[in-house]
């Protein structure tokens, strides 16, 4: 393996040998892992799950601040500098890239979940108004909250690396905080080795879950059995493609899956909304919508420390450490494919486009297999209440071509898995060797097995549990680094941005200075020409 084009430093030596001693002791002890984990998940939803609440509603405010402020016209790059890639091709990486995986494991899971337990206890499971609060929510849990936490991150990175031609590290962006001096590097080496743990755990999660739904896909098309073996055979084919994958870079393989997943999630939806209720899925994308807008601010905000109701804890707080915890790879990933852009279109490009796709596709989904259990006895929110993985499933059961909508879904997730892999082992092979834009083939073999090492301890050791531990513990102290980078990112973009205008405000005054020279005399002129035509005039 090829390690020669840059010398591995200490972050990817100790982020490396850490991964791999969990992993190691995760095979060895996975009932002592287990508990461990278990503890440790108590521990960070019981005392911080108000840190996640008000650090990503914070988020928000500041990056719409900053679209519509006058940072919103400062380029990521030189002032002339072209984005690198076309819009679809861009939406289509940040959309499989940052959510693809989650909208396929929940599009029909998260909705019928929220309508067979509603998220208020005053709420009766699998009413009418059950089902309206439950596509709320997760109009909610997939909308700009999510996308902010991955706007912050890029931003920040992509405006030190393609502004300020810097590397593509996290701690660069808090070089305005913490200094850029030798006695730094200490800290700089922290918060990176903090970066690649947060990065390999979140993602891990989105292994680990799209597993478990390709495995329930192939037992419920295939009758494959569901258990270790299968999985294990899953995450070894799926680590060769997605190594593979990874050999093409950016441009090549990746591109390439992230449009691939944007057709075969079109046409998923185009058959499904039209074989499906269609005007129900219209209806309910419009209810959702006006709820998501209407109960934002309520839903941001809350918690619940006098019923002690564990439904926050469970959804809300866990989707924003995941995306927490997914945030240095995504937001990374961003950056890099958003050179060229203002900040202006970069905010309203990741945290407005992505949402809105999601919203089709949960509306389409969701409220199909609502419909469904509504109105045709379905009863698919029992089945998933039973098994989480087999959702989209057994909601295709009840239509048309369901063997090869299955199919095109087990496809779907495949794809999706590759590319978010594919997309971390480049982002955590950059991270380890120092943010070169081309790191060695070699580190990403090192991070693509240990990707799948860790989501196999966390699925054999303890499931589903494990995994949303993982991105709970793991999110806690980046979300701190990310409280950071924004007090940094704000102190340089006021640097950087008065002096600018101050030059155009002096050349502005100039120009119009010299101009006024130049009318003079000629004003003078055309006074005398007036005069002279007036005398002939009057002569006449």
């Amino acid at each position: 393996m090829d390690f020669s084009k840059r010398k591995l430093n200490i972050v990817f030596w100790i982020s490396a040998l850490t991964i791999g001693a969990v992993v190691v002791i995760g095979i060895l002890f996975p009932n002592k892992f287990a508990r461990a984990a278990n503890v440790a998940f108590n521990f960070t939803t019981g005392n911080f799950g108000w840190f996640y609440m008000l650090l990503t509603i914070g988020i928000v405010f500041f990056l719409f601040y900053l679209a519509f402020s006058k940072f919103g016209r400062i380029k990521l790059g030189g002032d002339d500098e072209k984005p690198e890639f076309h819009l679809f091709s861009w939406i289509g990486m940040l959309f499989s890239c940052g959510l693809g995986i989650g909208l396929v494991f929940y599009g029909v899971g998260e909705p019928m979940s929220h309508f067979f337990t509603p998220p208020f206890n005053s709420i009766e499971g699998q009413s009418e108004q059950a089902a309206r609060v439950g596509m709320g929510y997760t109009f909610f849990h997939y909308g700009v909250s999510i996308w902010s936490i991955y706007a912050i991150v890029g931003l920040a990175m992509a405006y030190f690396q393609f502004r300020k031609k810097k590397n593509g590290l996290i701690s660069t962006s808090l070089e305005p905080m913490i200094g850029q001096k030798k006695r730094s590097k200490p800290f700089k080496n922290i918060i990176n080795i903090l970066a690649v743990t947060a990065t390999v755990m979140g993602v891990a999660t989105s292994l680990g879950l799209g597993i478990l739904q390709t495995n329930g896909g192939l037992n419920a098309v295939f009758s494959v059995p569901i258990g270790i073996g299968t999985q294990l055979v899953i995450i070894i084919i799926l680590t060769v493609l997605y190594i593979a994958s990874s050999y093409t870079g950016v441009n090549k393989g990746i591109k390439w899956l992230s449009n691939l997943n944007m057709i075969l999630a079109f046409a998923l939806m185009v058959f499904v909304f039209f074989t499906g209720p269609t005007v129900f899925i219209l209806e309910t994308i419009t209810v959702g919508l006006g709820d998501y807008i209407t109960n934002f601010i309520t839903y941001s905000f809350r918690m619940t420390p006098y019923t002690g109701n564990d439904w926050i804890m469970d959804w809300t707080v866990f989707y924003w450490a995941w995306t927490i915890a997914w945030s240095p790879f995504v937001g990374a990933f961003i950056a890099r494919i958003s050179r060229g852009r203002t900040i202006r279109e970069f905010v309203f490009g990741v945290a407005i486009a992505p949402p809105a796709i999601s919203f089709l596709w949960f509306g389409i989904f969701g409220g199909t297999a609502i419909y469904m259990d509504l109105f045709e006895g379905a009863n698919i929110a029992t089945a998933v209440n039973n098994d989480i993985t087999s959702a989209v499933f057994t909601m295709f059961d009840g239509m048309p071509f369901s063997s090869i909508l299955s199919i095109m879904v087990i496809i779907l997730i495949f794809t999706f898995l590759i590319t978010s892999a594919d997309s971390a082992t480049y982002i955590l092979s950059s991270m380890t060797t120092g943010g070169i834009l081309n790191p060695p083939v070699g580190v990403k073999v090192v991070w693509g097995v240990l990707i799948s090492g860790i989501a196999t301890v966390l699925l054999f050791s303890s499931g589903f549990s494990g995994l949303q531990t993982a991105s709970l513990v793991s999110a806690l102290p980046f979300g701190v680094v990310i409280l950071f980078m924004m007090i940094s990112l704000f102190k340089v973009l006021r640097n950087d941005s008065i002096p600018e205008r101050v030059v155009k405000e002096v050349v502005k005054k100039d120009k119009q200075a010299k101009q006024a020279k130049q009318k003079l005399p000629n004003q003078k002129v055309a006074a005398h020409v007036l005069t002279s035509l007036n005398v002939q005039s009057k002569h006449d």
